[in-house]
């Protein structure tokens, strides 16, 4: 057996498919390994039988036909490995590819929704400079209307704001900046929000930076 055969373990061709494999996401299919294993068993049977009856000799014609058969086949099973492996490597770099233009472009839809919020901004400037600021209310409203909008988009990608003003105080989701005399919120709950939290689905984005309530004054 050729210390260089692709199909054995210990050669260059099987450690450099091996480092491929694990420079990437994808470990080798089962198909792949199996298609190895066969053509490893093939070339066993092959070197077993020719020591167990040399070529010549009585039944040296029948000896010949099993040869060749197991020739015929290790030669399959290796074309196998081969088309095998070609087809792991274009999964590998496929997957590789994929899983870039999800890191570059996965905000896409967000970046999207976003865009009618810029629009409308930009509308109430807009408005803003027309009027010299005579309409105050108008432009108020206006801001308000984007706000909303602008608050739809977070929500329908997933992002809520976090309760806090009266709520018990939790260092999972709220920031405690300080603790200060309320006579109308119980001890421990949130007296006051100095920020907004929000989070994605179930994972915290940012807390809610609080006061918190240490009761009313003695």
């Amino acid at each position: 057996m050729s210390k260089n055969d692709p199909t054995q373990p210990g050669s260059e061709g099987w450690e450099s498919l091996a480092e491929e494999g694990s420079a990437g996401s994808l470990a080798p299919s089962a198909e792949l390994e199996e298609a190895l294993r066969e053509a490893e068993a093939a070339v066993e049977a092959r070197q077993q039988a020719a020591r167990a009856h040399p070529r010549g000799g009585a039944g040296g014609e029948e000896q010949e036909r099993r040869i060749a058969a197991l020739e015929a086949e290790k030669q399959q099973l290796e074309d196998r490995f081969v088309r095998l492996q070609a087809d792991f490597e274009n999964h590998r770099k496929r997957t590789l590819r994929e899983k870039q233009e999800a890191l570059s472009y996965g905000q896409e839809s967000l970046v999207k929704d976003l865009l009618a919020v810029v629009d409308n901004l930009d509308r109430a400037i807009e408005h803003a400079s027309a009027s010299s600021g005579a309409d105050f209310e108008g432009m108020l409203q206006g801001v308000e209307l984007v706000r909303r909008e602008f608050l739809g988009v977070l929500a329908k990608h997933g992002v809520g704001a976090i309760e806090a003003e009266g709520e018990a105080f939790d260092p999972n989701i709220h920031e405690a900046l300080a603790q200060v005399e309320d006579e109308k919120v119980p001890v421990g709950r949130v007296s006051r929000m100095l920020q907004k939290g929000y989070r994605l689905r179930d994972r915290l984005l940012r807390p809610a930076r609080v006061l918190v309530s240490k009761g009313p004054k003695e």
